[in-house]
C-alpha cells in the first residue's frame, strides 16, 4: 500500500531539467525573439519533451517570464549597505540582463501584443519589473532610515528616475553608454539629499 502511494505521487521535478529549459528559453529569446520562438524549439534545445515543459509552465508567456525572473540579479553582488554602490549594482545587473536577452525588443513585443496577449505584459511586470523596482525601493528605504535622504522623498518616483535613463538612452541611440548607472544614481541621490543644516 505504502509503495503504491509513493508511486502514484509521481517523481519529483528535476532541478537540472528546469534549469536547462529556462536556459534554452532565454537563449531562444535572444536569438529568435518572442514571437518566433516556440515551445517545441525550447524542448529540443533543452533535450526534453514538450509535455515536460507543459507540466511546469502553462504557456510560452509563463515560461519566458519565469526564465527572465530566474535570470534577475544572478550576477549582482550582495547588498553592501553603501547606497550608491547598491543602487548602481542593481541598475548594472538590470542593463546586463536586458542586453543578454534582447529585452528592449521583448518590451516592444509585450506592448504591441498587450491587446492580444495581455498575460505576457502582466507576467513580465509581476516577475521582473516589479521585483526590480522593489529592490531599488528597498535600498532607498534603508538610506532614508539612515538619514541619507529626505524623510518625505517620493521613493516610487525616484525608482522611475533611476530606471528612466536606460530607456531614454536606448531610444536616443546611446544605449550601452558606460557610466549611465552611476550618473543616474548620483543625479537621484543629489535630488533626495536632506535640506537644511
Amino acid at each position: 500500500m505504502g509503495a503504491r502511494q509513493t508511486k502514484s505521487a509521481g517523481r519529483p521535478r528535476s532541478a537540472g531539467k528546469d534549469a536547462a529549459i529556462l536556459r534554452a528559453a532565454l537563449e531562444l529569446l535572444a536569438s529568435h525573439g518572442y514571437t518566433r520562438m516556440s515551445l517545441a524549439q525550447v524542448a529540443a534545445a533543452a533535450g526534453v519533451s514538450k509535455s515536460t515543459i507543459h507540466l511546469r509552465w502553462k504557456t510560452k508567456a509563463d515560461l519566458l517570464t519565469a526564465a527572465l525572473a530566474a535570470a534577475r540579479m544572478v550576477d549582482a553582488p550582495p547588498p553592501s549597505g553603501d547606497t550608491r554602490a547598491d543602487l548602481t549594482a542593481i541598475l548594472d545587473d538590470f542593463a546586463a540582463t536586458v542586453e543578454r536577452v534582447r529585452g528592449m525588443a521583448l518590451i516592444g513585443t509585450c506592448l504591441a501584443e498587450e491587446a492580444h496577449t495581455p498575460e505576457l505584459l502582466a507576467l513580465l511586470r509581476e516577475r521582473t519589473v516589479l521585483p526590480r523596482r522593489a529592490l531599488l525601493c528597498h535600498v532607498l528605504e534603508q538610506a532614508r532610515d539612515r538619514g541619507e535622504i529626505r524623510p518625505d522623498a517620493d521613493l516610487d518616483a525616484a525608482v522611475s528616475v533611476l530606471l528612466g535613463p536606460f530607456y531614454a538612452d536606448y531610444m536616443a541611440g546611446r544605449g550601452g553608454r558606460a557610466g549611465w548607472a552611476e550618473d543616474a544614481v548620483d543625479l537621484v541621490l543629489a535630488g533626495l539629499r536632506p535640506t537644511g543644516p
